[in-house]
């Protein structure tokens, strides 16, 4: 369930993705992305964007820090932030799904540098999503 982040919170996971976005890896688009992820247990994972000359087979950051929190046996997430370009991007559609995977968190939209943030739930970027059955959260 989605909630209102504590604005401590939020910076520190702001900051997080912020850090990661440093270590993307984008020769072709030259977009570089971070994401923090945390989970219901405190601890935060992160990712960033990975490129490909073959376009499909790049990841996402938001994609990787899940993958990494997957990795390490979580399945509950409170938080997302996105750091990304001169003002906040919200996360792609595949994104979405798989977070929507994980049930419904707040998704903070950061710009690269600076105050400009969008908070919001997930659900209300994917409202509709899809959903095959509802596994153990």
């Amino acid at each position: 369930m989605s909630h209102t982040p504590d604005a401590a919170v939020a910076d520190r996971l702001v900051e997080k993705a912020r850090t990661a976005r440093r270590n993307a890896y984008c020769p072709y688009s030259r977009f570089a992305v971070g994401a923090a992820l945390l989970a219901e247990s405190g601890r935060i994972y992160t990712g960033a964007n990975c490129e490909n000359a073959a376009f499909g087979a790049g990841i996402c950051a938001e994609r990787a820090a899940l993958s990494a929190a997957v990795t390490a046996g979580e399945r509950r997430f409170l938080l997302l932030a996105v750091a990304a370009g001169d003002k906040p991007v919200t996360p792609c559609g595949i994104c979405r799904q798989m977070l929507a995977e994980f049930g419904d968190l707040t998704v903070i939209c950061a710009a690269a540098e600076g105050d400009q943030r969008l908070v919001t739930p997930l659900s209300s970027l994917l409202p509709h999503a899809f959903t095959a059955f509802s596994p153990e959260r």
